[in-house]
């Protein structure tokens, strides 16, 4: 409750300890969360169950068993769960102090308290706490994998998973930042917000705005770098490995089908996987890239280039039936290639598509909410150009095209996606102003001007 904090804090004003209260506070949170990160990560807790049913001799290490190692994964992640959740907990509160520190004022000497906090140079507590957490989780993950080979697997095998849990964190963060400054406009108590200065911006909020020199959402997934190094290289691999297998040494053949298949989809998986994140995608993409670039590179050495490929006398030589095959070997991985990504693009645009079309259709429905039984009017033209729902629809579709699909590169798929969502939103319109009563002969001219806007 902001007036309990701020009672709380002018308390502590008044007896010239807030500054170092909250001093006290921010540590405190700062210690309870490297014990939380420890704990997540502690290979003894870890693997606690496995243990109990085998104890192990003296000096030996804490270990998975190999037929434990599905439980170990289970409960780490079950850990990291929690411990996203406990991070977000102690940066809701400490954001909540810092809000409340931003506008309480003494009502004495007027002074802001979260003045006395920063002054003499001192960064603000949230900036303080958050460098503290992200360091915190760089150095604890740092130390915990290192002593266990398990935990570094397990973070490197399944580093998008990690990457997921990170964003949602981020996102969660974000959200409670709009919320609180939400509640503090509109919903203060008198008490407090007596004294309350509002503000038209929250500068101190780290998570809503990124300083220049400082980016919270980047310094929170610095400790994950190792781990993304170590994923994308053996992505790569991965993508790699089939292609050396159909490509064997002295080889004078292109893959088959079922190879070719196999090669499909290895990168349609490793692209689905990344599509967790944006940037891992564009860093998986690359490794496509250089997947299609060893395929190229493979067909190459297979072609013929003596001069029966290129002889048009007699029938089609050994050498000219398999740069035939090389070429249609390649056709048919661009055109697979191509589909996979292709699919994947719709996927990630659909749901904003869903999205939009369920808005156009709520607003054309609402047609029915206005009064088309009007009389003609005496100059024989509507009163006005078009109806209101047509103006929402038309500022709607504006401001969709500028806040969403503007920032799209690829125009002819934004065109080719939108283009099925038109022709549905035309088809309801048409069908809903067939279904208009009472009509007017006024009505009936503002709807024709409603349909002279629907191309615009």
């Amino acid at each position: 409750n902001p007036t309990q904090v701020g009672t709380a804090l002018q308390v502590f004003h008044n007896l010239g300890t807030l500054k170092d209260t909250i001093a006290n506070v921010v540590d405190g949170y700062c210690t309870v969360l490297e014990e939380n990160i420890k704990n997540a990560l502690d290979i003894k807790v870890l693997t606690q169950p496995s243990l109990a049913v085998t104890r192990g001799g003296p000096g030996r290490a804490a270990m998975p068993t190999p037929g434990n190692t599905a439980a170990f994964r289970a409960a780490l992640w079950t850990n990291m769960e929690k411990l996203m959740d406990q991070i977000c907990a102690a940066c809701g509160q400490v954001q909540h102090l810092q809000k409340v520190l931003t506008k309480k004022r003494d009502p004495v000497s007027h002074v802001c308290f979260i003045e006395e906090i920063v002054k003499d140079g001192q960064s603000d507590i949230l900036y303080k706490f958050w460098t503290a957490v992200t360091q915190t989780l760089s150095s604890q993950f740092q130390s915990a994998t290192d002593s266990s080979m398990f935990l570094k697997q397990a973070f490197e095998g399944e580093y998008p998973k990690l990457l997921r849990l990170y964003n949602d964190l981020w996102k969660r963060l974000q959200q409670y930042s709009q919320n609180t400054q939400r509640n503090f406009n509109t919903g203060g108590t008198t008490d407090l917000f007596a004294e309350l200065q509002q503000m038209e911006e929250d500068t101190q909020d780290i998570f809503m705005q990124k300083n220049q020199d400082y980016d919270p959402e980047k310094a929170l997934k610095d400790s994950l770098q190792q781990y993304e190094a170590a994923y994308l290289s053996k992505s790569l691999s991965r993508l790699f490995d089939p292609i050396n297998l159909v490509f064997p040494p002295g080889g004078r053949n292109p893959p088959s089908s079922d190879e070719l298949d196999s090669i499909i989809k290895t990168i349609a998986s490793e692209l689905n996987v990344a599509a967790v994140d944006p940037d891992l995608s564009l860093a998986v993409a690359k490794n496509v890239a250089k997947t299609i670039q060893l395929y190229g590179v493979k067909s190459e050495q297979l072609l013929s280039t003596q001069g029966d490929a290129s002889q048009v006398i007699g029938p089609l030589t050994e050498g000219q039936r398999r740069n035939v095959a090389v070429v249609n070997s390649l056709y048919k991985l661009h055109q697979s290639v191509l589909k996979a990504v292709h699919d994947l693009m719709g996927s990630a645009v659909q749901p904003l598509l869903n999205s939009v079309g369920d808005s156009v259709e709520a607003i054309i429905i609402t047609m029915h909410q206005e009064d088309f039984s009007g009389s003609l009017s005496s100059s024989g033209k509507p009163d006005v150009p078009c109806s209101l729902y047509m103006k929402e629809l038309q500022g709607f579709i504006a401001r969709v095209m500028s806040d969403y699909f503007r920032h799209f590169e690829c125009f002819d798929f934004v065109f080719d996606n939108t283009e099925a969502m038109a022709r549905r939103a035309i088809e309801l319109f048409i069908r809903n102003a067939s279904l208009i009563r009472p009509l007017g002969e006024g009505g009936k001219m503002r709807l024709a001007a409603d349909f002279a806007q629907v191309p615009l």
